[in-house]
């Protein structure tokens, strides 16, 4: 056996095994606390609302187990079961050029991996979300969604990939430097273009039309400093009663969007506050310092990939017989996961920081009063535990746990 593919089953054991036990942690958690709302928290959520939480969280919970063990399953399955050779063999037997086959074998290979997911993908958004009353969507509509993103997917996907792999076997050695400015220059593209163009083909967007909201959100951002190209509401609740709001795109095409849902359940005060802290995220520059995260760690990543791609052991230990460009650009993404988990609980706790700064930018611009009432209804409707593992919220979590970020405002507050 190869010594990589000891090295990378190693890895995927120690991922899986750290996944599991942290899932477990959060299970016995939630449950061990489900029968007392927390103190917080008594006078402003019910045990009913609680126990829904808890139960909705240990369900998400179990169905994720099933899920990573399934991934874990496919993953062996696409490389050293031989999955990835057998793409690879039928589209090099097409006797189409070098690039076009390789866009098809990671595009298909890709497809695939969907397809197999898609079962528990149809459960957890007619089975798991309508048990708890968030189900909105329909058949037609999921069917919809799903052959709109293949589309998109194959429309802008597909030349970029083209583009990429035509990089990698023309430019040289340095190939991954003018790759990275492509990504780079193509994510800044799509941020763009994403709020005006590609948005509006999955959800209905309209001007938000309460005028004494309006006035108050307007009021907010000349003293903020924000300039948007618009205010919102976007039809959430034809798939979810989830309720959130953000804003996107860059530049002059920015916006501010409202879930319909989050409009019906929030006053106006309540609105306001939420607002603030997404405008806190946009002045402390916590998008910008992301994408220049995402960034290096997109280019340290392609400069190890230019160095695999040479290394003969990389495809063996991998189960690919069939050398290319493609096949190494797929194993990179297939296989890096579990090499990078230690990068998780890192990116979760900037993102934790962020959040408290934006919450106290929020505190110097609206009332904290009104986040914290804001919040309240949001872990409500949204059956957000309010008692999560501390282990697995430091791993997992990009937002700080309920009762803490509470007790931060509340601080604010007096």
């Amino acid at each position: 056996m190869n010594t990589f593919t000891i090295i990378f089953l190693a890895a995927v054991a120690f991922s899986y095994a750290v996944e599991f036990w942290l899932s477990s942690r959060q299970l016995a958690h939630v449950r061990a606390h489900r029968a007392e709302v927390p103190e917080a928290f008594r006078s402003s959520i019910s045990l009913e609302a609680h126990q829904k939480a808890a139960d909705y969280t240990v369900a998400k919970g179990s169905l994720g187990k099933i899920d990573r063990a399934v991934g874990v399953a496919v993953l062996l399955l696409f490389t050293l079961g031989g999955g990835i050779d057998w793409v690879a063999e039928f589209w090099m037997g097409l006797g189409l050029p070098l690039t076009l086959a390789g866009v098809g074998i990671i595009l298909s290979t890709l497809l695939l991996m969907q397809l197999i997911d898609l079962p528990l993908s149809l459960y957890k958004t007619f089975v798991l979300e309508e048990r708890f009353g968030f189900n909105r969507n329909t058949p037609k509509q999921y069917a919809n969604d799903l052959l709109l993103q293949i589309g998109l997917t194959l429309a802008i996907g597909a030349p970029l990939l083209a583009l990429i792999l035509w990089v990698m076997g023309a430019v040289g050695p340095l190939w991954w430097v003018l790759a990275w400015a492509i990504l780079q220059s193509f994510s800044i593209l799509i941020s763009w273009a994403f709020p005006t163009f590609i948005a509006p083909l999955f959800n209905k967007f309209t001007p938000l039309e309460d005028a004494g909201l309006r006035g108050r959100i307007e009021a907010l951002m000349e003293r903020c400093g924000f300039h948007s190209k618009g205010i919102f509401v976007m039809d959430g609740s034809r798939r979810s009663g989830h309720g959130n709001a953000y804003f996107t795109g860059i530049g002059s095409n920015k916006r501010i969007v409202f879930f319909d849902t989050l409009v019906n359940s929030l006053s106006h005060e309540e609105l306001e506050a939420v607002l603030a802290h997404e405008l806190g995220h946009f002045k402390r520059k916590h998008v910008l310092k992301m994408l220049l995260t995402s960034a290096v760690l997109s280019l340290g990543g392609l400069a190890v990939l230019g160095w695999l791609m040479g290394q003969n052991w990389f495809y063996e230990g991998l189960g690919v017989s069939i050398q290319s460009n493609a096949t190494a650009l797929l194993l990179f993404m297939l296989a890096s996961p579990p090499f990078t988990l230690f990068l998780q609980p890192a990116m979760a706790h900037f993102q934790r920081r962020y959040e408290f700064e934006a919450d106290d930018f929020a505190s110097q611009h609206a009332r904290s009063q009104d986040l914290v009432s804001a919040l309240v209804k949001l872990y409500r409707d949204n059956a957000s535990t309010l008692t999560p593992d501390p282990l697995y919220s430091a791993f997992h979590y990009s937002h700080p746990p309920a009762a803490v970020r509470i007790a931060n405002l509340e601080a604010k507050a007096s």
